[in-house]
């Protein structure tokens, strides 16, 4: 195999857009009447003539792989034969080399050209990807994949750098010390110089890399006036790392607005972007946020792990008899849902979700969102933009002539915001949407204050969710333990409350990184309207009286929620505590 692809590798443009029957007969590896064969059946049942000609005995899944390679214009490449110099091999880090399983070949440092083999045709996103995070121009070679494996072993099989590691180094960088206290005085030129170096690029990708592997939702760049800061924010907590120099901070800043497609010059005004990436065949979405402060700029990346997020109603965290009531309200043919909560609760998710099982053929569905955090196909989404006039109110007006079945507002903010989801639900639309209240019943009083008519709410609103999300207890050091009576009294509990329950806690460890807690799950309540809340809207009556009538209409609270969430062994007391307020009733 290795001898004849070498051959075949000169002639690589002769293949080049060629159909992959007619790249196979050129590497000698089908007959036209194989491929006439293959073609004939691909006519009458459909489906990828690769993966016919596979089913058919009469190629291999490496032999595809290096036609649709040469298809794609790519060169072979011999790794066994080759012995790639140690200065290329720094070229691309250890961590960057394994996850996007790529060995770098040759480096151009004039042109910053960097040629690498690949071990599949299907990894094109790795070379767009090295072109973000590391700036370079790149060129793909394919090569076989066990040679690649084996490469990888021999020039990265060593222990990771680790961040200390790296900083360390960083320290004594002659250039980038120069930087010291050289404040807004540093000219443009030398802050692109120092962005685009290779300890610089190296930490940026490097901090990038362990957040998406560690969970992280977000990742802060602080600088304060005698520091910088890094920070991940993992399950709703904020973790510090080792801080790096305060004077590489505007490098740092600058790096990762190269990388977004920002303006570097402009270090005044606030700028948003983004960053795509496939780590691990797993789509990455980085928003980008630059906000000029006192010392420097701030910058926040937030994560997007598509992987990790399941837009599915059955995972958000509903309690069986909970799931059953809000498939009812979300299944209504026209009417307002509420989500509320404060930020970070998932109140996007769990919308998503209800879009996600209610995404149709049969059904059109229209989103304003800001920003957009999902991309999910057979919906109609549009990023709202305030410095061009693209408000959520604008948005609205126009989408009740796009003739939808389902709207999506983000968020209401403002009465005319307000007026026209009402609108849009008195003539026959669902309406989803959220505010930002402590519980389902404050909403009322949210609406109310914002100037929407206490009947336009009566006739329109058909439900109310209040999400928060808690920490679950690590699966991997769960233990039993008893609570003290000071830890029950916080939740209002007694010892005799508590009889034949079971608590349980995580005692910390590497998976956990030490915190007893991995990944989030959401505690819920769900209030409906009926016709003697709908009356106690209409006569403006307190949030503890609407909170009392809905509690007595079956609805379960957020502490009650959570308390079920503690029996069920899937989250502490000190998380519910701290995400939920006791409901002191008139």
């Amino acid at each position: 195999m290795t001898t004849e692809m070498t051959q075949l590798a000169v002639n690589v443009d002769e293949l080049r857009g060629r159909p992959v029957g007619r790249v196979l007969v050129k590497m000698l590896k089908l007959t036209r009447d194989q491929v006439h064969e293959a073609l004939s059946i691909q006519k009458e049942k459909g489906g990828p003539i690769g993966q016919i000609l596979i089913d058919l005995g009469y190629i291999d899944e490496s032999t595809l792989t290096f036609a649709l390679a040469f298809q794609a214009g790519m060169e072979f490449v011999d790794l066994e034969r080759l012995d790639v110099p140690d200065d290329v091999v720094k070229r691309v880090p250890a961590q960057i080399a394994n996850t996007y399983k790529v060995v770098p070949l040759k480096y151009d440092e004039a042109k910053k050209r960097l040629v690498v083999a690949l071990g599949s045709a299907d990894n094109f996103h790795a070379t767009d990807d090295l072109r973000t995070l590391m700036g370079f121009d790149v060129v793909a070679r394919i090569a076989d994949p066990s040679a690649l494996e084996r490469a990888l072993h021999k020039y990265y099989d060593v222990e990771p750098e680790s961040i200390g590691e790296l900083i360390n180094e960083i320290a004594g960088d002659k250039q980038l010390a120069a930087l010291e206290n050289r404040g807004e005085s540093i000219d443009l030129e030398t802050i692109k110089e120092a962005a685009d170096s290779n300890p610089i690029r190296r930490l940026v990708n490097m901090v990038l890399l362990q957040a998406i592997r560690d969970r992280a939702s977000d990742i802060h760049f602080e600088p304060f006036e005698d520091e910088f800061k890094i920070r991940y924010r993992i399950d709703g907590l904020l973790y510090e790392m080792i801080p790096p120099p305060k004077s590489i901070s505007m490098a740092i800043a600058s790096r990762i607005k190269v990388m977004a497609d920002l303006d570097i010059a402009e270090r005044r005004l606030p700028q948003d972007g983004r960053i795509e990436l496939v780590v691990n065949g797993q789509p990455i979405d980085l928003r980008i946020s630059v906000l000029p402060t006192m010392f420097g700029e701030s910058v926040v990346m937030r994560v997007l792990d598509r992987s990790q997020v399941n837009l599915d109603l059955e995972q958000v965290g509903f309690r069986e008899d909970d799931l059953r009531v809000f498939r009812q309200l979300i299944h209504r043919p026209n009417g307002i849902c509420i989500v509320t909560g404060p930020t970070g609760c998932g109140k996007t998710t769990t919308l998503y979700s209800a879009l996600n099982e209610l995404n149709d053929v049969a059904v059109k569905i229209l989103t304003t969102e800001d920003p957009v955090e999902y991309d999910i196909d057979g919906l109609i989404q549009v990023q709202i933009n305030s410095a061009i006039g693209l408000t959520f109110a604008r948005c609205l007006r126009h989408f009740l002539r796009q003739d939808p079945d389902i709207i999506l507002v983000g968020e209401i903010r403002d009465l005319e915001t307000g007026e026209i989801s009402v609108q849009a639900s008195l003539t026959g639309h669902m309406v989803f949407t959220t505010l930002h209240t402590n519980d389902a019943p404050s909403a009322i009083a949210r609406l109310l204050d914002l100037g929407i008519e206490p009947y336009l709410i009566t006739a329109t609103l058909e439900g109310i969710v209040g999400q928060r999300l808690v920490r679950c207890v690590c699966p991997r050091c769960k233990e039993e333990f008893t609570p003290t009576e000071e830890m029950l009294w916080e939740l209002q509990l007694r010892p005799e409350n508590v009889v034949g329950r079971t608590f349980f806690r995580g005692s910390g460890c590497d998976y956990c990184r030490g915190t007893g807690y991995s990944g989030r799950t959401a505690i819920l309540e769900i209030m409906l309207l009926d016709d003697k809340i709908r009356e106690l809207i209409t006569n403006q009556a307190s949030t503890n009286a609407i909170r009392e009538a809905a509690r007595r209409r079956g609805m379960r609270t957020l502490r009650e929620s959570g308390l079920l969430a503690i029996f069920d062994g899937a989250t502490t007391i000190e998380e519910v505590v701290s995400q939920t307020i006791y409901e002191q009733l008139e």
